[in-house]
């Protein structure tokens, strides 16, 4: 009896789910290299962190959402010229942070911008903290909603340079390192900043605590 050998489909690297299975580095080569679709998995991927980091910076979500999406313009823009020796991850927070001081910087000059209350309008599945435990009390799950509410309210009060390293250091856990790269500031900048960041936090939640 005649057997029909099997052909064997090799790895496709324009196809969405295999390149889900790169990482971030490999998803940039794969777009220089035609994949197209390589770019849309990075936005995918880092698009709801980025906007959690920059509307705790400027507490605006409108604002927030235009901001982001100009980080992605400026990364579609200039990924050819991305150093594939450093890490993606660093670079596009980088470029998201220089957005959200420039926007910063921008309402200091204008005194009739209030900032909106951080507390609004945000989705608790894109939280970078999760206050929230399906499984507790329902007053349990009160006192998580209420201490969720004051951390964003007390975030949002502390100054903006001082906001931004905690939010990164503390919500979204990058490295002194990689805070340094993003803030361009040298590292003892980055940890006076958190210390005093922390002791303003502190200083604000420690009193309805």
């Amino acid at each position: 009896m005649r057997q029909t050998a099997l052909k064997v489909q090799p790895l496709n690297p324009f196809r969405r789910a295999d390149l889900q299975t790169l990482d971030d580095n490999g998803l940039v080569s794969a777009y220089l290299d035609g994949a197209s679709l390589a770019f849309d998995v990075l936005v995918d991927r880092y698009q709801t962190r980025l906007l959690n980091f920059v509307y705790r910076t400027v507490g605006d979500r409108e604002r927030a959402e235009d901001l982001v999406q100009e980080a992605f313009v400026r990364v579609y823009r200039h990924l050819a010229r991305f150093d594939r020796s450093k890490k993606f991850s660093t670079w596009i927070y980088t470029i998201a942070s220089n957005l959200a001081k420039n926007e910063l910087r921008n309402r200091a000059r204008n005194p009739l911008v209030l900032f909106q209350t951080m507390t609004s309008g945000w989705e608790d599945e894109d939280r970078p903290l999760e206050f929230e435990d399906t499984a507790a009390r329902p007053d349990d799950a009160f006192d998580r909603r209420h201490l969720r509410e004051l951390v964003d309210a007390a975030v949002k009060r502390l100054p903006a340079h001082h906001r931004q390293v905690f939010v990164l250091r503390e919500l979204e856990g990058r490295s002194y390192e990689e805070i340094a790269e993003m803030t361009q500031c040298n590292l003892g900048t980055v940890k006076s900043r958190l210390n005093r960041a922390r002791a303003a936090f502190a200083d604000l939640v420690g009193p309805v605590l």
